[in-house]
């Protein structure tokens, strides 16, 4: 048995994206100067981007998507338990938590200041090639100069307020997926007695 259960794991996160959404709405710099933001971007190297700094269209956007997310996923939880946690949930864990793995490793291994950049084929100065290396800690105030932006939109998603988001839902949804096969024996150990009874009981 868990220590904490699905539903309530579920629960939080379901207000956590509802609280994002009002953030982002209202007040947006407040999440950028979160402390969990900036002691996860100082550790990646991750950029601090200043369009978090008040309110615009596309944050709203984001908030709306946010607070629909939420308020959709907190009503699968009024589902009965063999169907919300054993079929929706059971299939939906595992994909979100693979997908906000791959947005984490994207947004990490292909920053300006990414870890593979370090000492490959790109031209780095002097100083930065005798103080860099494949090892070398990522600094966020130490861009490559062989890094080149990509053309497409998901470049912008290479910045610490991003990063620390996706990070929180690929941990989260891992936790929720390791919960659920826990308790999805608990719940098949349930239903043999019932059917058990209901059998002995038309006999």
């Amino acid at each position: 048995m868990a220590l904490i259960s699905a539903n309530t794991i579920l629960t939080s996160l379901c207000l956590f994206h509802v609280t994002l959404a009002f953030f982002f709405l209202t007040s947006p710099g407040t999440i950028a100067d979160q402390a969990l933001v900036y002691i996860v971007g100082e550790a990646m190297g991750l950029s601090y981007v200043r369009s978090f700094e008040s309110p615009s269209p596309s944050l709203a956007f984001l908030a709306v998507l946010l607070a629909v997310l939420g308020v959709s996923d907190l009503a699968t939880l009024s589902l009965p338990e063999e169907v919300g946690l054993g079929y929706y949930w059971g299939s939906q864990a595992p994909l979100r938590f693979v997908l906000f793995l791959a947005l984490s490793a994207y947004t990490f291994f292909f920053s300006p200041s990414s870890p593979l950049l370090y000492g490959g084929s790109s031209p780095l100065s002097e100083a930065a090639s005798s103080s860099s290396s494949f090892l070398t800690h990522p600094s966020a105030h130490v861009r490559v100069p062989g890094y080149h932006p990509s053309a497409w939109g998901l470049d912008g998603l290479k910045n610490r307020v991003f990063f620390t988001f996706a990070f929180v839902e690929m941990i989260s949804w891992f936790w929720v997926w390791v919960t659920l096969r826990e308790e999805r024996h608990d719940l098949a150990a349930r239903r043999i007695p019932r059917r058990r009874s209901s059998h002995g009981g038309s006999w």
